[in-house]
């Protein structure tokens, strides 16, 4: 029996933001097979595929190609007759300068079904980002798309380059920051005045994002004195000079600042994104793995002897989660926690348990002693027994206070955390190459994994221009008792405290 034809789509993949992904490429992406994406597609947008897809990197740059375009066509009509879906991730848009076409023209040929999904061109975005709009009433109603390079196997051009210069269109050139003195060149002697504006954007539209402007007697010298290299859109004409009143991107709060988040991955998408969104340029490098007790044993009897227990406290929203994700397992429900009273430590897990239907009782800020007393200062807790999941290790505070109040506590393993060292050598490498200008952390675990990470190095030295923000003074203790001093502490012990310290450390400097 044959198998049906997969469909390739050629998907545009934006030019850098993950945010301007399509709804559409979004779902094509998470229903694929096989996704295959290239240099200029941001890696973050692998998030929405599928656990079980194919994931295959065909980059192209500045002469490293991992393959081919004849080898990337051929790739893609493979994977369709194998019966596969395949989602084509292409930086921009795939018909502006993405080779598009001839993808489609092989699947053609070769009788296999695609869909083209535009994309946004980074010929427009990055632009807008750095505050120019390639079109203006007061400026000029045309814009031109230009290759910045064209095939070699040419014999002849097709650059009218007398066009371009006498032309009142705003030219935008892609890929072509290598022939940038060339293009100035050709401009300048078929007559477009030395004087026009130009502006080049590296990077449009991320946290790296670099702009360098100047006019087209200028340019060459500016753009090596900024070192400024591909990938970068050129951006020629009056409409640059409205960029000194527009430019908005890069005057956010946290605009370039290259901030390491320690967390675990599964827990760091909310501060990634409020710091992504500030203009942070955010490194992932989480220093905790969290996983399921070794022994699930006791958590499973615990939940089974339920009716036991007078009250359920949960420290962390990981707790919430494992302790709930365990009694579901069991085929139970929220039903058999009726009879309980609910404490939680913080805000967060709060609203976690919440999630659940559960509203909590009470809710001690902090592990300090004094939050842990004030909170349960009106509840008779005597004799009460206490259920209390949560990491395998953890701070003895809490239960200390509880029994010293009469309460009988279980402490019962409901996850474990273990050092992470996935990406122990890019940390170092970036703090040796001084890559970082600040590092968050947000436990105490983390501070501890992370000093793992460096082992024998000098980390003194290594953190000597890096902002060390803690979330509180529990995780600043253990900087502390590490040889880290904090420069931030969160004076709210949550996310939103930890950042709103960091815009304050910022705005200070």
């Amino acid at each position: 029996m044959t198998h049906k034809t997969g469909t390739v789509y050629l998907i545009g993949a934006g030019p850098g933001d993950p945010g301007l992904l399509t709804i559409k490429a979004k779902e094509c992406i998470e229903h694929a097979d096989v996704v295959v994406y290239d240099y200029l597609a941001s890696p973050f947008l692998l998030n929405y595929a599928g656990k079980d897809a194919q994931i295959i990197y065909v980059g192209k740059k500045g002469g490293d190609h991992t393959l081919t375009q004849d080898k990337i066509n051929l790739l893609l009509v493979e994977k369709a007759q194998q019966g596969l879906n395949v989602a084509r991730l292409k930086g921009g848009d795939p018909f502006v300068f993405g080779r598009g076409g001839e993808e489609a023209q092989m699947l053609l040929s070769h009788g296999v079904p695609y869909e083209v999904i535009p994309g946004v061109t980074s010929a427009i975005a990055a632009p807008a980002y750095a505050g120019i709009p390639v079109t203006h009433r007061d400026h000029t109603s045309f814009v031109s798309f230009i290759t910045g390079h064209e095939d070699p196997t040419k014999k002849d051009t097709r650059m009218q380059w007398d066009v371009y210069a006498n032309s009142n269109a705003t030219l935008v050139f892609l890929m072509g920051v290598k022939n940038l003195e060339n293009i100035v060149k050709n401009l300048i002697k078929h007559g477009k005045p030395s004087d026009t504006p130009i502006a080049l954007v590296r990077w449009g539209t991320t946290a790296r994002q670099q702009t360098v402007t100047g006019t087209l007697d200028t340019i060459v010298e500016r753009v090596k004195a900024a070192n400024l290299k591909s990938p970068a859109v050129i951006i020629i004409g009056h409409v640059v000079s409205l960029r000194d009143e527009l430019a908005w991107f890069d005057k956010r709060p946290l605009f370039g600042k290259k901030i390491v988040i320690t967390r675990a991955r599964a827990q760091a998408s909310g501060l990634v994104s409020t710091l992504s969104k500030l203009g942070a340029q955010c490194i992932e490098i989480p220093t905790i793995q969290i996983i399921p007790p070794e022994d699930i044993g006791p958590l499973k009897k615990s939940i089974k002897n339920i009716h036991h227990y007078d009250w359920l406290i949960f420290t962390s929203v990981n707790g919430v989660n494992f302790f709930f994700e365990t009694l579901f397992d069991m085929g139970k429900d929220v039903r058999i926690l009726g009879h309980l009273k609910f404490a939680c430590i913080g805000p967060v897990t709060k609203e976690r348990l919440k999630d659940f239907g559960i509203v909590s009782d009470i809710l001690p800020e902090t592990y300090r002693a004094e939050s842990v007393i004030d909170a349960f200062s009106s509840i008779n807790i005597k004799n009460k027994k206490v259920l209390l999941p949560r990491a395998k290790k953890a701070r003895t505070i809490l239960p200390e206070e509880l029994i010293k109040m009469g309460a009988r506590v279980d402490e019962i393993a409901a996850y474990e955390t273990r050092l992470n060292a996935e990406r122990k050598e890019e940390l170092i490498s970036l703090l040796e190459n001084n890559g970082i200008d600040a590092i968050t952390f947000t436990s105490s675990s983390t501070v501890s994994n992370f000093i793992s990470l460096l082992e024998s190095k000098d980390t003194k030295k290594l953190l000597k221009d890096v902002a060390i923000a803690s979330i509180g003074p529990i995780t600043s203790d253990t900087a502390k008792s590490l040889d880290i001093e904090p420069d931030i502490e969160a004076k709210d012990y949550t996310i939103q405290g930890l950042v709103d310290s960091l815009l304050t450390y910022y705005e200070s400097k």
